[in-house]
């Protein structure tokens, strides 16, 4: 007759679904930690990653206001540089008016005292030209007042680009500083990144 299959078949069958059942539950409880570690990191590292998003939006934004100040600044230094021109062709040309006046006044002067007894008509000559002399006059008070208004002015951009030049100074400190913390979070993240990766290592 065939023999019955052992009852301690059923047995082991029975008690290694009992250990593979303990031994599931304690590697649960094992790696249960670990898991929650690893999801809370993918946590941080998404909301760094986010932080760090708007770091770099926001460097680009500076980037951009830092190249439209410099423009700016290039195009406020052009002005400067072609008002200084438009002064110094105005006071040459005021000089040598000055001069020439002179000189002819001088000489007219000159004329009219020596013949100022011969004929009255150089008296009258000398009135008109005295005339003349003081409407040149009046022109050439308009001319340095013209030249002062240019120089206030002058001095308004002079004050302007000089606040341009500290804004832009700052602007380079933040970008710096910007640069250094946008740094420092990768190189944080990296080495969490390493640290993590030792972790699973083990």
């Amino acid at each position: 007759m065939p023999r019955k299959p052992s009852s301690r078949i059923g047995i082991v069958c029975k008690n290694h679904d009992v250990v593979r059942v303990v031994f599931g539950e304690d590697l649960r409880r094992l790696c249960a930690p670990f898991l929650l570690c690893e999801i809370r990191q993918h946590e941080k590292d998404s909301v760094g990653r986010m932080e760090f998003e708007d770091l770099v939006k926001e460097l680009e934004d500076e980037k951009l206001e830092h190249s439209k100040t410099k423009a700016s600044l290039s195009k406020e230094s052009e002005k400067l540089q072609f008002a200084l021109g438009e002064i110094e062709v105005l006071m040459k040309q005021l000089e040598r008016e000055k001069k020439a006046f002179e000189q002819a006044l001088e000489s007219i002067k000159n004329k009219a005292l020596k013949e100022s007894t011969k004929n009255d008509k150089l008296i009258t000559k000398c009135s008109a030209i005295e005339n003349q002399m003081e409407k040149q006059e009046d022109i050439l008070t308009t001319k340095d007042n013209q030249i002062k208004d240019l120089c206030h002015l002058l001095s308004k951009q002079k004050e302007a680009l000089r606040k341009q030049t500290n804004e832009f100074e700052i602007q380079k400190q933040q970008d710096a500083y910007i640069a250094r913390v946008l740094e420092t979070k990768t190189k944080t993240k990296k080495m969490s990144i390493k640290s993590l990766s030792a972790s699973k290592k083990q």
